[in-house]
């Protein structure tokens, strides 16, 4: 049996008035603040999704920082490289210009004077910085300057061969940039195949010209026992045979030695390979053949130098060393045209990155807007409901405070 008293009849009026006072609050800060979920109590299912949509965003936001500060580097480096090539081209012109034969040894050293600022320039081009002041092509070494310029006209590199990498999404990375080594140091020489040298004691004029591997079958199994290294021999009346590193004489398929017959500005073709000549012999001339043979760009340039400032190089000995200087340059310009090609694929690749950021991060808002943000229509006609009845319930009590049961025994 329940007992009505006048204390009761207050608490119970008092009690409704308070909780929907509380809930018309709560509904007054949803439809303040824009947010349905305040505190976790609020909604504790839904507190938790907000944390985990909130946690998506800011690692997406991250990811895209990380992709834009990827995207200035790989800008820097394809321009760098674009001004290194356009360099190389003029070190190549001017190599060219230098074989003329009815140029004097001032005209040769004016030539070298020029290349020596082009090997400057190059050195500075290796040693560019991205925006933060940290070398592109140092790999990962702690270094400010990995290009260093002696006196004597030789590079050194002080950084390393591993690639800095940027992350951009889970388990994905990218290179950022590319180490100097590969692009600038270790790079094949000759024709990137092979170099063909004539010999330091040849006294004809045998002109070495355009070399390449024109039977990759037959050139891998000549190679198939390590890195070819030949001798072509000429005995002064237009035979020419062929020795392996140890002298002995090289033999086709059905073990006759090779060897023929070569004419001005002809070609000396075996083994896959070709080597386009011109000029005559002298008994006892020779050519050298190595392949796997590495020069850095910068000693190609050097090389040039030493060539015009040596006035006691005969035309055709000087000839055939700018000969293969060029061609050194030529590959090495084709690689770092590849390398061009590269950059521009790993930038395309992370624009595309980027955009999917984009809107994977409008599609993750608009999920934690739908969850965490305030139905604004709703609320409102909820709290238009919930204030009438804090209204009703304020102006019941104020008419139940002023009675009492005796007022109904009455």
């Amino acid at each position: 049996m329940i007992r009505l008293s006048t204390s009761l009849m207050y608490q119970q009026s008092l009690n409704s008035m308070l909780g929907t006072q509380s809930t018309v609050s709560a509904t007054q800060g949803q439809v303040s603040s824009g947010k349905r979920i305040s505190v976790p109590s609020d909604d504790p299912s839904g507190a938790s999704r907000v944390v985990a949509l909130d946690h998506a965003i800011a690692r997406a936001g991250q990811y895209s920082d990380n992709i834009d500060a990827a995207t200035a580097r790989l800008s820097v480096e394809s321009n760098t490289l674009d001004a290194f090539n356009t360099q190389l081209d003029q070190a190549r012109s001017l190599a060219l210009q230098s074989i003329d034969g009815t140029l004097s040894a001032s005209d040769r050293h004016a030539l070298a004077t020029q290349l020596v600022q082009i090997r400057s320039q190059l050195v500075s081009l290796a040693n560019t910085a991205d925006a933060n002041g940290n070398p592109l092509f140092a790999g990962t070494a702690n270094t400010r300057q990995p290009f260093v310029l002696a006196a004597d006209g030789t590079v050194s590199y002080a950084g390393n061969g591993a690639a800095q990498e940027t992350v951009i999404g889970d388990g994905l990375r990218l290179a950022n940039s590319d180490p100097g080594d590969g692009l600038f140091m270790r790079l094949p020489a000759g024709n990137g195949q092979f170099v063909v040298a004539a010999g330091p004691g040849n006294t004809g004029t045998l002109l070495v010209g355009a070399s390449a591997v024109v039977d990759a079958a037959a050139w891998q199994a000549a190679n198939a026992a390590g890195a070819v290294r030949y001798t072509i021999n000429f005995d002064g009346s237009g035979q020419w045979t062929a020795t392996d590193a140890q002298g002995s004489a090289l033999l086709d398929a059905n073990g006759n030695p090779i060897g023929g017959t070569y004419t001005d500005g002809g070609s000396i073709t075996f083994n896959g390979l070709t080597i386009q000549l011109s000029g005559t012999p002298s008994a006892g001339d020779t050519l050298e053949i190595n392949a796997g043979q590495q020069q850095d760009v910068f000693s190609a340039i050097s090389n040039i130098i030493g060539a015009l400032n040596n006035d006691g190089l005969s035309d055709t000995a000087r000839t055939n060393l700018l000969n293969r200087q060029i061609e050194s340059i030529d590959s090495a310009q084709g690689h770092l045209q590849s390398v061009q090609a590269d950059v521009g694929s790993r930038l395309s690749r992370i624009a595309d990155q980027k955009n999917a950021y984009a809107d994977l991060n409008l599609t993750l808002k608009s999920t934690l807007s739908d969850v965490q943000d305030t139905d604004m229509a709703s609320a409102i006609s909820q709290l238009m409901l919930q204030s009438t009845a804090l209204q009703a319930a304020q102006q019941t009590f104020a008419k139940v405070q002023g009675m009492s049961l005796f007022d109904y025994l009455k």
